[in-house]
Formats: C-alpha cells, structure tokens, sequence
C-alpha cells in the first residue's frame, strides 16, 4: 500500500503542478460558456434579412401581412408587376416578389394555386416557411370571419390549459415546464461530462503505461515495485486529478449559481425608477433568475454525491480496462482493436440515456443504471430527476464489485504484458495471460 501511495502522489503531483492544469482548470468553464456564446452569435450573424415585394390583386391582404426584423414585406401596384419581375434578376436590393392573385368569391383553393413566389436567387427554407404561416393566418382569420366566429371567441378556443403538477415526493413542490428543462439539462450535462472524461482520463492510463513501456522505464520501476502496485497507482493518481478539477469546476458552478440568483435581483431592485414595467422587460433576468432558483431547488448534496461515486467507480473500472491495453501493446496503432471494447458499453450506455429524460423510471432506464457496464452514465443521468435510495445502493454495489473484479482482470494482463516486446497481443494471449 505504501508504495501504490507513493505512485498515486507523483502521478497526481507531476499533473496538478503543470501549468496547462491549472490554466485548463480556471479557464475551462469560461471557456465553455464563450464557446456556446460565439455559437450563438455564430447562428445569429447567419440570420437573414429578405425585402419581399408583395402584388395583391384582391387587396385581402393589405396591412395584414406585417414585416419584422427578419422579413420586410413592400406592397406595390399590380400595374407594376412585369417590370419587376423583369428587372428581379441581378437586384440585390430584393429576395423576391409575391404575388397574389384575384379571390374569386371564397374560393381559396385557386388563390393557393395560382399563387407565385419568384425569387432572385435561393431563398430560405425558415423565410419561405415564414411567407407560407403569414398568408394562411390571413385566409383564417377571413374563413372566421365568414364564419361570424368573433376573433375574441377564437382566441378563448385556441387558449391553452395550464395544469399545475404537484409533486408529493418532493414535498408537494410544484413541478413545473422549466424545473423538467432544468433537470433534463442538468441531467445532460452531468452525462456527457462522465463520457467524456472517463474517456480522456482514460486514455491519458492508456498512453502513460504505453509510454513507460516503451521508454523502457518500466523495466527500472518494476524491479523496486510489484506491476499491480504500479498500475494502481497509476489509476488512483490520475483520479485524484481528475476528482480535483470536479471539486474546482463544482465548487464554481455551485457559486456561479448563487451570484446568478441574487445578483440579477439586486439589478432589477437598483433599477432608476425601477417600475415593473421596466423590469419585466428584463427576459434574459428573468429566465436566469428562474433556472438559478429551479437549480437551487434540487437536492445538489445528493446529485454531487452520486456524481462523484459514479464518476470515480466507472473511471477506476474503464482506466483499469486502458491500462491492459497500454501493457498489451507495442505502439498507438494497436490500440484501436481494443478501445472498441471500452468505448462502446459506455457509448450504449449514454445514447440509451437520451430515452430517459421523458421516463426516467421506466424498465430501460432501471437496467442501464444497473449493468455496471452503463451504470456510471445512466445512473448520472437519471439522479437530477431522483432515484430511490435502494436503486442507488444497489447500483452502487454491483459497480464496486465489478470494479474490482475489473481491477483484478487488468492487473493480470498488466503483469505479464508490461515485459512484453514486439509481440502483438492477440485475444486468445490476453485469455492466457488471464488464466495463469
């Protein structure tokens, strides 16, 4: 044990104290958040801008249909038509011109089929979209209106019911559209953060135990230290690295999450003539400050709890499955006929999660949060919605024991395939190495 101790704390020392840690660390978060911000802007800077020119030969749709940011409708004479569709090409001051034709009586169908929309170049899917939602809300409202349905009686038909969902395992909280939003997003993200650092860590086993081989160092380790002692140690160092930046990135998170309720409250309060009519133009305040409070209303000791625990246990299991492919290789190219086999359960596992978020309870979601293999993806994905407590032991249990059987399976690979040179590993060795 000393000696695994003594391994674990220079792996985790010759980690934290490198530069690129830390920076990594502290910036990693900011990094993410600027990340999903230039996407945005990325998305919003394609947003288009169409000028439609629109001949109405029934005037049915004069001052109904209503230009916005992303779409400006120009009425013009029907006299006016074929000198603008002449000059259309190469005007790049104009998308297109819309033209509508004579309403014969009320028959809308031959108004739909003789409607033409002549473009300049490619137009927009979402814009020709746009056009098509902005005509038929025109030729409704006038089949209402023939109908002699007032507009205030159709808008009491098409008002939504709102249902107010109590929930008595939650101590009759109200459970609501954003706290599922906020859950399935948490839920989310826990997920992909457990995929993809086991992976990473993972990897980084892998690459390290690969490295020393074929330095030859390991042949200078191995004669002071047992092979599984210098795998476990490995394994736990790389560990506590990664359970270090978790606690930073947790810990920055939970503060973010503080500052983001109460200080969007004092900026409202601090408001010049702070009327409500002022704040409640604040949206974005608004939803932040709803989604921080649907955050804090969760059971975050028990989310970190499992977290950790599930993080940990599935990153032992599946480093302790890189490390008998780092030993039982020569070279990186060797390694793709075996990562097959760590990627793909979790892999399963994490795509299987996605049929959670709308059952989380269901018998789908039961077994993957139990098979050790998906357990430490589905069981994170399902905590955020909660977990009865004996699932989560019993999950828990079975993870550690495979764990450990995993750790005993690899450390018998390891032992014998950490000495071996230039000869390529095959699965029927593997099996040997294992039984001996």
């Amino acid at each position: 044990m000393n000696n695994i101790f003594l391994i674990t704390k220079r792996e985790f020392l010759t980690q934290v104290k490198k530069k690129s840690f830390i920076i990594l660390t502290l910036l990693a978060p900011v990094m993410i958040i600027a990340f999903g911000a230039v996407i945005g802007l990325m998305f919003k800077a394609n947003e288009s801008h169409s000028v439609i020119e629109v001949v109405d030969k029934s005037g049915l749709f004069k001052n109904q249909l209503h230009s916005d940011s992303k779409l400006n409708y120009t009425f013009i004479p029907s006299a006016e038509e074929k000198t603008k569709v002449s000059k259309l090409k190469g005007n790049e001051s104009l998308d297109g011109i819309l033209i509508l034709p004579e309403l014969n009586g009320q028959n809308y169908d031959d108004l739909e089929k003789n409607t033409r929309l002549v473009i300049n170049s490619k137009i927009g899917f979402d814009t020709k979209q746009r056009i098509i939602s902005d005509i038929s809300n025109v030729i409704k409202k006038e089949k209402i209106k023939q109908l002699g349905i007032a507009e205030t009686q159709l808008s009491d038909l098409d008002k939504n019911f709102t249902l107010k969902t109590i929930n008595v395992s939650e101590d009759n909280k109200e459970d609501s559209d954003l706290t599922f939003g906020v859950k399935t997003g948490l839920s989310m993200v826990l997920m992909y953060v457990t995929f993809m650092f086991i992976i990473i860590y993972g990897v980084r086993v892998m690459r390290s135990v690969l490295e020393e081989k074929n330095n030859r160092v390991v042949e200078i380790i191995i004669s002071s230290v047992k092979p599984f002692e210098l795998m476990m140690g490995k394994i736990l160092g790389v560990t506590m690295v990664a359970l270090t930046q978790f606690i930073i990135w947790i810990t920055m998170s939970v503060v973010g999450a503080l500052v983001l309720n109460t200080g969007f409250s004092s900026i409202q309060k601090n408001i010049p003539g702070g009327s409500e009519a002022i704040t409640s133009k604040l949206d974005v305040a608004q939803i932040a400050t709803q989604v921080s409070h649907s955050l804090l209303e969760l059971n975050f000791p028990l989310i970190i709890f499992v977290f950790i625990v599930f993080f940990l246990l599935g990153y032992i299991f599946y480093s302790s499955v890189y490390a008998a492919i780092g030993s039982a290789v020569d070279n990186e190219t060797e390694t793709q006929q075996f990562t097959l086999f760590a990627i793909l359960p979790l892999t399963l596992g994490m795509y299987g999660s996605f049929s959670l978020m709308n059952n989380p309870d269901g018998p789908l979601g039961f077994w993957l949060s139990m098979i050790p293999f998906t357990s430490p993806v589905a069981m994170i994905a399902r905590i955020p919605f909660g977990v009865p407590a004996w699932q989560i032991a019993l999950s828990i249990t079975l993870l550690v024991l495979t764990t450990i059987f995993m750790i005993f399976l690899a450390g018998k690979i390891y032992r014998v395939g950490i000495l071996m040179y230039g000869n390529k590993a095959t699965l029927k060795e593997l099996w040997k190495w294992i039984r001996n």
